[in-house]
Order: C-alpha cells, then structure tokens, then sequence
C-alpha cells in the first residue's frame, strides 16, 4: 500500500472519530510514522509504506482516537519556529502564547525569567532572538524541568539557560529585566467544559490553580516587583476573561503602564507592565 491510501484510510479513520481538523492530524501523525518533516511529507506519499511504518501510524491514530494530543503523540511541538519536545507532563505549546513571546521582543533585555516554564518554550524562544541575554526558567515540576533542559540542549542553549526547581519566587535570588509567566489560569469550574485533549491529558496542575483561576496571579505580582530591575517589564498571559483583574493585582503592587493585548480572535491574551526607572533613569541597577 502506499503511503497515500494510508493516509487516506487514516483521515476517514479520525473523521469517524470526531476529531476536529481530521485531514491535518493524519498528516502530522504519517510524518510522524515515516520519520519525515511534515513540511516534506508530499515528497514521501507515493512510496509504499512498511510495515512498521503502519504499525506506528496505526498506533498513532489509535491515541488520537482516545483523544490523546498530536504532540504527546509525536513528541514535538513548533513553536515560534522552533521544534519543542513534548511530553504528559507538560502544556503544549499553543500558537496564542507567542503574542508573550512577541510583546517581550519589543524591547532588549539581557537577564530574564520564566516562571513556571513547562518545556522552556518561552524562555527558550526569547534567548533565541536575544542572542546576548541569559535566562532562569522556574518550574514545581522536576519532570518539566527535565524536558525544558533538553529543549534548551536541543536548540544549543544550554549555555545561556538554567533551570531551578521553585514555587514562584521561592528561593529565587537576584533581580531581572524580564520576568514572563503563562501560569495556571483556569477556574476550577471551567475544567470539566475544557475539551478532552486538555483535561484527560495535559497536567492539572498546570492549567488550573483551582478556585478562581487568579491565584499565580496573586503570587507573581507579589513577587515580581522586588525581583525586578527599575525600568525593567513583566508579561503574564491570561485568560479571556481576566484582563482588568490581573491589572489590577500589578496596578496595587506599584507597576505602572499596565496594558493588555489582545490575541488575532480579539481576546485579551496578555498582560504588561513596568516598573518605574529610579530617579536617575537607570534600567539595569
């Protein structure tokens, strides 16, 4: 059989399934299954395909039947062009959290942190575009930090990134000129509405701090302005819902310019703020 009937049989495979965006998925996951960039699968479509190939797509489709993310599947994720292994035990990367990524770009910085990292995707991206800034990326989770630590090996970052186990600021010293965080933001109450992909697989702890959802908001903006430098910006991303309350948590702690900017739906995504220079002007004491 050709790879393309394969693929064939496999999108009507996931379509029967319910799986939203069925033709892409199966795409992915037969590049996946020959061991080609999905850019160049095209080119591989008219060989036959081998029994192991099979095999491994038909596992594939098998997890994606279950509702099991593409990415966990494959174990990789791009994202601001770049290529981020992923595993259950950290978020997959979404397109909308590259408007943070974006927003930080604006201006240099040479020493930043990323709390709660997962797989360093963030953080990773912003040294990557700075080639002369050096970044912490902090996480509660040690299998997360594992990930984030080949990531950075994986992009030749190692040098320029560390990683360290912490709740939030706990046990973090210095000061910054970038402090960026996609932090557990999710209601508890919203949890049971997230769709499968999300709840039955990505961690928990990770998508909600339970209650209101506004909890790592409270701990980062407690925390954020003594380990910030003057002049120096924070950037949280957020909820659709939670724009003018984490404004307000970074408006209380003494920030100021707060901003919100909103993702390509017209949905608040991300939140901003600086902290004011000292009287001299100077953004890096």
């Amino acid at each position: 059989m050709r790879a393309q009937d394969a693929l064939v049989l496999g999108t009507r495979r996931l379509s029967a399934a319910g799986i939203e965006g069925a033709a892409t998925d199966a795409r992915r996951l037969m590049a996946h299954a020959l061991g080609v960039a999905p850019e160049r699968l095209m080119l591989a479509l008219q060989d036959a395909i081998t029994p192991d190939q099979q095999a491994v797509f038909d596992a594939a489709l098998t997890a994606r039947e279950a509702r099991q993310p593409v990415a966990q599947i494959t174990g990789l994720r791009r994202f601001w062009g770049q290529e981020f292994r992923v595993t259950r035990d950290t978020l997959d990367p979404r397109p909308e959290t590259e408007i943070l990524v974006e927003a930080a770009l604006e201006k240099p910085f040479v020493k930043l942190i990323d709390l709660g990292t997962g797989t360093g995707c963030i953080l990773l991206s912003l040294l990557k575009s700075m080639p002369f800034a050096t970044g912490l990326g902090t996480d509660q989770s040690e299998a997360a930090l594992t990930v984030a630590a080949e990531n950075a090996a994986r992009l030749g970052l190692e040098k320029r990134a560390r990683f360290q186990r912490a709740d939030w600021f706990a046990g973090v010293t210095g000061r910054f000129d970038l402090i960026v965080s996609n932090p557990p933001y999710i209601a508890e109450s919203e949890m049971a509405g997230l769709a499968p992909e999300v709840r039955d697989w990505e961690p928990h702890a990770a998508l909600t701090p339970g209650g209101d959802g506004l909890d790592a908001y409270r701990a980062l903006a407690r925390g954020a302005f003594t380990h910030l430098m003057p002049g120096g910006r924070v950037l949280f991303e957020i909820g659709p819902t939670q724009g003018a309350a984490v404004s307000d948590l970074l408006s209380a702690q003494g920030f100021s310019e707060v901003a919100i900017r909103r993702d390509l739906d017209g949905r608040d995504r991300v939140v901003g703020a600086v902290k004011a220079a000292d009287e001299t002007g100077c953004g890096c004491a």
